[in-house]
């Protein structure tokens, strides 16, 4: 047993709970959480029965995609990995009883990747799930070539991955963002800040980590590329410009490299706050209420 946060069927909102671990298959880690971030996704869940049939759930479902952890036991077919490793991982099976949000949890090796020497082992749970995101965002833009990029959202915590990836790729970066917000995402990489959506259609690309969706459009030439996340509703193509919508898939070995980046300085791991599990809450409503820099955490 472990004590998790979890959407029940008979529940309007998470409950902390003792709940049985699901078995270790052969491809499993066993982990003993040291963080877990709080995401926007994981807000969801307050919303009770229609949250729920969102994602599909039935039974008693675990919350959390992303977390930073201890392995204990591995299952028999799993390589480079063994106890006492510290791991960061990503955990987006949205039926499992037990997922990031717990004292201990089990996760695919395929989706986890070593933490590197010179990263927090608290503070790097942040990062695994923005920066996949940033990154496979960018990947559905093709290759840079010198083309620009706007980066909408470029303080927050997606966007500010993928202005740093961005840059680091070739593109000629302008980052969208709040005045205050200059020093960040100059520093993260971008040549220009604007703090509205250009209407001059002079961008090869936009990445959307702003979820604007067609407001972005405005900013794309035609022929350019859109690069976005799912929503409600999702940007459509129009003047020729290629839509992509992408989610965020867990790659242990991407991971890893974005692991890697963090810890030589590239990715800046970004902390709106740290609470103990117990005080969920806290950081739920922090995260639904918007306008954070950085991600909650929870400490187990």
């Amino acid at each position: 047993m472990t004590l998790a946060l979890v959407s029940k069927p008979d529940s309007s909102a998470p409950t902390l709970e003792e709940v049985a671990l699901p078995p270790l298959g052969p491809g499993d880690l066993r982990v003993l959480v040291t963080a877990a971030s709080v995401d926007h996704v994981d807000t969801l869940y307050a919303g009770g029965a229609p949250a729920r049939a969102i994602f599909q759930l039935t039974g008693t479902a675990g919350l959390g995609m992303c977390l930073t952890g201890v392995v204990t036991a591995t299952g028999g077919e799993v390589t480079g990995f063994g106890a006492g490793d510290r791991i960061a991982a990503v955990h987006a099976d949205f039926g499992a009883p037990v997922r990031a949000q717990a004292e201990e949890t089990v996760v695919p090796a395929s989706a986890a990747a070593l933490l590197p020497d010179g990263l927090d082992p608290v503070d790097a749970a942040s990062l695994p799930v923005n920066a996949l995101t940033a990154a496979q965002l960018l990947d559905r833009l093709g290759p840079a070539s010198g083309r620009t990029l706007l980066v909408t959202g470029a303080a927050g915590s997606v966007g500010g991955y993928a202005v740093a990836l961005a840059a680091r790729a070739g593109w000629a970066v302008t980052g969208l963002a709040r005045a205050a917000d200059r020093d960040f995402v100059l520093r993260a990489g971008a040549r220009e800040l604007v703090t509205e959506v250009p209407e001059s259609r002079s961008f090869d690309a936009v990445l959307d980590g702003a979820v604007l969706q067609s407001a972005a459009l405005a900013a794309i030439r035609d022929s350019g590329a859109y690069s976005g996340v799912p929503s409600a509703s999702p940007a459509t193509p129009e003047r020729g410009i290629e839509v992509a919508i992408t989610s965020v898939t867990p790659d242990g070995a991407r991971l890893a490299g974005l692991l890697a980046l963090a810890a030589s300085g590239v990715l800046e791991p970004r902390v709106a706050g740290r609470v103990p599990l117990a005080e969920w809450a806290t950081a739920h409503d922090k995260v639904a209420g918007g306008g954070q820099r950085g991600r909650w955490l929870l400490v187990p």
